[in-house]
């Protein structure tokens, strides 16, 4: 059995995710050790006590380890798992667009999972030299494991949004730095969006760049998608401060844990309630406690948020956007709630059904927790990767 080296001590959220997968690897005999980014120093020391040449694999997110951290590098700029021969499992929680200066320089035996299909396709198109696993997509943790979820009807809260919010009018800066031709030409591309959120940036910004330009060749193209992470962004929170507006301004009230909320102007801010933002654990305790959880998938398109299992996990009933993926997985009115990014206006009447309906509610939450139980925990995805680290 391998022995896997992970991270935590940097990204809260995906220190938590690689100490649940820690914990499952552990179960399926492996050997685990959890590098702390916050102590590297100290952790190396250990590191090396732990790693077996030959015996050793890396799983880790968003390229923590492979970001140009110099206690990672040798006196020639050579990375360690280059040196050591390492292999690295990369499971990239954002869009491969946020990552073009990493993925120029990854070690010779790097691997690179993705949580989105439509990732998976343009890693494809613009790296094909590097090697991909299959989709994994992201899971959820139940808190209390071997202990009942608390009842709809005991619930604390109505309804929750967990997750921070950035006012889009911070990535203006971006779409107006050069001059109003650049800015009518970004802000096309964010309106076809808003009004088809079903595509993906990419695609919105590709066929944009040919209608300006007739032509673009390839590299040209990757190079102006890198650059385009602030539509991404602007589209992403735009949604997601909508959602919310609808619900509140409908007469919906919602606990909010989570940064950056004040800035979000509604009619009616009484039903906002601001909490303070939490830590993952914190999170899941709030979702223990709660009846309706609100998703915004920010714009996974054939992907999952870990949001949706969380929700489920904890005995919540998840209210969601849908993707792809998700349309394979999951069945409005029977284990989650489905709203649509393109008729908005109607969370308030979707939202207001469940919440008058506990016994239905409670349906919709056993049945969710019985979904994602059986196969969408971090459990089920440390079993993916044992199965491609030991090459069964």
């Amino acid at each position: 059995m391998k022995r896997i080296m992970l991270f935590e001590g940097d990204i809260e959220t995906q220190g938590y995710f690689s100490r649940q997968l820690a914990a499952a690897f552990a179960a399926l005999g492996h050997e685990t050790f959890m590098f702390d980014l916050s102590r590297p120093y100290n952790s190396a020391d250990k590191l090396f006590r732990f790693f077996e040449r030959g015996n050793t694999v890396l799983v880790n997110f968003n390229f923590h380890g492979m970001s140009g951290e110099d206690y990672f590098l040798d006196e020639n700029g050579r990375s360690m798992w280059d040196a050591l021969d390492i292999p690295s499992y990369d499971i990239v929680v954002d869009h491969p667009m946020y990552y073009h200066h990493f993925l120029e320089k990854v070690p010779h035996n790097y691997h690179h999972v993705s949580i989105d299909r439509n990732h998976d396709r343009y890693m494809a198109r613009f790296f094909p030299e590097i090697a991909r696993m299959p989709f994994l997509p992201l899971a959820g943790t139940e808190l209390y494991p071997n202990r009942s979820n608390v009842p709809i009807a005991h619930r604390r809260y109505d309804v929750t949004m967990v997750g921070n919010y950035c006012a889009p009018q911070t990535f203006e800066k971006f779409i107006t730095r050069i001059d109003d031709d650049y800015t009518a030409f970004y802000y096309g591309m964010i309106d076809d969006l808003l009004a088809q959120p079903h595509r993906t940036v990419e695609e919105v910004a590709e066929a944009h760049l040919l209608d300006e330009l007739g032509e673009v060749p390839e590299e040209e193209l990757k190079k102006a998608l890198a650059a385009m992470t602030f539509i991404d962004l602007y589209v992403r929170y735009t949604v997601r401060g909508r959602a919310v507006q609808a619900l509140a301004d409908g007469g919906i009230r919602v606990h909010i844990f989570g940064d950056g909320w004040e800035k979000l102007l509604c009619r009616h801010p009484e039903n906002m309630l601001l909490m303070n933002k939490l830590d993952s654990e914190g999170c899941l305790k709030k979702l223990c406690q709660t009846k309706l959880s609100l998703n915004v998938m920010p714009w996974f398109k054939d992907g999952a948020h870990d949001r949706i299992f969380n929700s489920m996990l904890n005995g919540a009933v998840c209210l969601t956007d849908t993707s792809v993926y998700l349309d394979g997985i999951l069945h409005d009115g029977v284990d989650c709630g489905i709203y649509s990014l393109a008729q908005m206006e109607r969370l308030p009447e979707i939202a207001g059904r469940l919440l008058d309906d506990p016994d239905r509610m409670q349906r919709i939450a056993d049945a969710g927790y019985a979904l994602a139980a059986a196969g969408h925990t971090w459990a089920h995805r440390a079993k993916e990767l044992h199965k491609w680290i030991e090459g069964a």
